[in-house]
């Protein structure tokens, strides 16, 4: 099964196959592995906000990297996903999703480093996903904020994308602690949808 474009001209499947099994007779079992196997995933994060220069707010901004060691380096372990699919990295707010950004490479800045209408004025951040939510707030709600309480989560994503909400399936998943201390590296647990799976029969 593919994810098809709302208007589509080509009758070919799109590169976005999300479920694939072998029939046996009339009947086949379908999951969703040939997107990724996310059974080994793990994701560490931590709170701060490096687009700014602002030290009073750093529990507004989440960033995929572990600082352990004292020098920061990837924070998420994910497997290269199939053609046709993104990670995308999300913060929960009061219930509702807001991206922190897609990316395709952990160990790199998301696509939207340069570009969040989030971030503060002192810069992208670090070379890793993640996002600062220090500005232009979407409605409802009011940056900068504090990321303690919420849900940090990476989702997979379509790409290309036409829904500004989270996709199923979410390999990662964490509620920030609310006694979180900043800058201080908070390891993910399994997602609440890491695969998808049924049957179809012909």
């Amino acid at each position: 099964m593919s994810i098809e474009p709302a208007v589509d001209a080509d009758p070919a499947p799109a590169a976005t196959k999300i479920l694939a099994g072998d029939f046996s007779g009339s009947s086949a079992n379908v999951n969703s592995n040939l997107v990724a196997d996310f059974s080994a995933a793990t994701g560490t994060y931590i709170l701060a906000t490096p687009t700014d220069t602002d030290d009073t707010n750093e529990a507004s901004g989440v960033w995929f990297l572990d600082n352990t060691s004292g020098t920061a380096v990837t924070g998420l372990d994910l497997p290269t996903l199939a053609d046709g699919w993104k990670y995308e990295g999300w913060a929960v707010i009061d219930g509702t999703p807001v991206s922190t950004g897609t990316f395709t490479d952990a160990a790199m800045a998301d696509d939207n480093a340069a570009t969040s209408p989030f971030k503060g004025d002192a810069g992208n951040g670090p070379g890793f996903p993640g996002e600062d939510f220090l500005q232009n707030a979407p409605a409802g709600m009011t940056f900068p904020t504090d990321l303690k309480g919420a849900t940090i989560v990476v989702s997979v994503e379509p790409s290309p994308d036409n829904s500004a909400a989270p996709f199923t399936l979410k390999p990662l998943a964490h509620v920030v602690p609310t006694d979180a201390m900043n800058h201080t590296a908070i390891a993910m647990g399994a997602g609440p949808v890491v695969s998808l799976s049924g049957s179809v029969t012909r």
